[in-house]
């Protein structure tokens, strides 16, 4: 009998109602005049998608997601046992339809594929775009995947579950799709599992500055050419990120127990913290509060808690560099090396994070697509 099933959401009432019992009896801060966002979520808005979350109706949306073919099976993972993997699983119609993994990062999760996912399945009879069959997976610890309560389970582990998840699937060969963390794990997958993983398309580009060391010719193509307006707008927003915008990285990646006591137990700073990252994040999206309550009910109601999802940085940044132990060496640092055997498609979006001149992210591997949006994040 298979082990892949179905996956129902349900989340009991009583977890229902103490959210909204937390949300009726919530104080907020203070707030310095005229500041805006330039210290976090400006405080009325918070005010206003609180008392709006008191009468959100998380009924109506766990009926929606429900309508989406989703599944759950175990995956052993070496060293950790079996983990319990939710994901949405939706197979083309269309004939060589190629598989592709999906990867989420945070403060995201799988619901992130859902505005693309019929396109993706069932391209307009216009297009001349290939066909996919998706697999979108809840990482561990996110949304409805079981969480992982043992330490060391980091980026090469994230990628062994998702690579063991397609396997499971049928899928040997696959491509995927990834940003934000999903750079990172998909990354390690295409240096880990090279002969299943064809290509990646990656939606936030990290890259480091092309040595003359192991780069000659794309530092000897700066030295003539210099950066277009696009890269200079891309450089000025990085310095933007690096210096107002990774406080929470830093805090996750060194005391996630600490700040997850708080996204646990409060609605509220869960609320902030992601809505933050919502706003900060994405160019000038028009956010509904239906959608950000939406968004933000996920982790609200996720299986491992609220503040499980921010252990992965921590055990990224604390990944040693040895290749025979249980990280597999995959530190930040080798996973911007140069990928061989993957062929890489990059969409350049102005508002992503760690934007990078383009011709920085020839230094990840064989680019065989580009795209250099005017809009996006």
């Amino acid at each position: 009998m298979s082990d892949i099933v179905p996956y129902i959401i349900s989340v009991p009432q009583s977890e229902i109602d103490l959210l909204h019992h937390k949300l009726a009896l919530a104080t907020f801060p203070s707030e310095v005049e005229d500041v805006g966002w330039n210290r976090g979520a400006p405080l009325a808005d918070i005010k206003r998608l609180s008392k709006a979350w008191e009468t959100f109706d998380w009924r109506a949306y766990e009926a929606h997601l429900n309508q989406l073919p989703q599944y759950h099976t175990p995956i052993s993972i070496d060293g950790f046992g079996d983990v319990d993997i939710h994901f949405v699983h939706k197979p083309s119609q269309v004939g060589k339809a190629i598989p592709l993994l999906f990867v989420h990062g945070w403060p995201g999760h799988y619901t992130e594929v859902l505005k693309i996912l019929d396109d993706l399945a069932t391209p307009p009879a216009s297009s001349d775009a290939p066909a996919f069959t998706i697999v979108a997976p809840s990482l561990p610890n996110f949304g409805f995947s079981a969480g992982v309560k043992k330490c060391g389970f980091a980026i090469a582990q994230y990628a062994e579950t998702c690579h063991k998840l397609m396997l499971k699937l049928g899928y040997d060969k696959y491509v995927t799709q990834a940003g934000d963390w999903g750079f990172w794990i998909t990354r390690a997958i295409g240096k880990l599992y090279p002969t299943s993983c064809k290509a990646s398309h990656i939606n936030m580009v990290f890259a480091r500055e092309p040595s003359k060391e192991k780069f000659p010719q794309l530092v000897e193509k700066i030295q003539k050419d210099g950066y277009d307006e696009y890269d200079k707008r891309a450089m000025k927003r990085r310095d933007w990120f690096q210096e107002e915008g990774t406080g929470y990285n830093k805090l996750q990646s060194t005391k996630p127990q600490t700040i997850s006591y708080a996204l646990q137990d409060s609605p509220v700073a869960l609320l902030a913290w992601i809505y933050e990252k919502l706003h900060d994040w994405t160019d000038a999206y028009p956010w509904a509060d239906e959608e950000v309550l939406q968004w933000v009910s996920i982790y609200q109601f996720s299986r491992a808690g609220a503040g499980a999802a921010g252990m992965i940085y921590y055990e990224c940044t604390h990944t040693d560099t040895d290749e025979t132990g249980p990280g597999k060496g995959m530190t930040y640092d080798r996973l911007i090396d140069y990928t061989h055997h993957v062929k890489f498609g990059l969409a350049h979006n102005p508002m992503d994070l760690d934007t990078v001149p383009k011709v920085w992210s020839q230094t990840l591997g064989e680019i065989v697509y580009e795209a250099e949006n005017g809009y996006g994040g």
